[in-house]
């Protein structure tokens, strides 16, 4: 079985995270999702509330990542995002995992990172994806 691209198009993530994003930048991201119908529109989280106020009436979801780029941050700092990014209209949630802590073997506090975010994203009724941010 193969797909067309506009069947795959709905299982991709339209993705602009880079931090010198203009609004114009982001609005023709938005279009694009739109004209593709992508799952969703992935955005800094500075940009959730005008992407899910642009995408009100489709079918395309509002992501965004949390503790990006690094995964680095406290696990109250990305709680906090998370809470934020949901009031802003945010439908979905990338949690960037802690890779140092991973690397090191700390699974706990991996886990708890994770539950953490999964817990202030579920209560939200949203959804979560963790990963694995590899670019430096």
């Amino acid at each position: 079985m193969s797909l067309t691209v506009a069947e795959l198009a709905k299982y991709m993530d339209h993705t602009l995270l880079k931090p010198e994003a203009t609004e114009d930048q982001i609005e023709q991201t938005i279009q694009e999702a739109i004209k593709y119908n992508t799952a969703s529109v992935c955005v800094n989280p500075y940009w959730v509330k005008k992407v899910h106020d642009e995408l009100e009436g489709t079918t395309v979801n509002t992501c965004t990542v949390v503790g990006f780029p690094l995964g680095a941050t406290s696990t109250q700092s990305k709680v906090d995002e998370t809470k934020t990014a949901l009031k802003d209209g945010a439908d979905e949630i990338d949690m960037v995992i802690n890779i140092g802590e991973l690397k090191a073997g700390h699974d706990d506090a991996v886990q708890a990172d994770i539950k953490a975010v999964a817990d202030a994203t579920h209560e939200g009724g949203k959804l979560l994806k963790v990963i694995i941010e590899t670019a430096s």
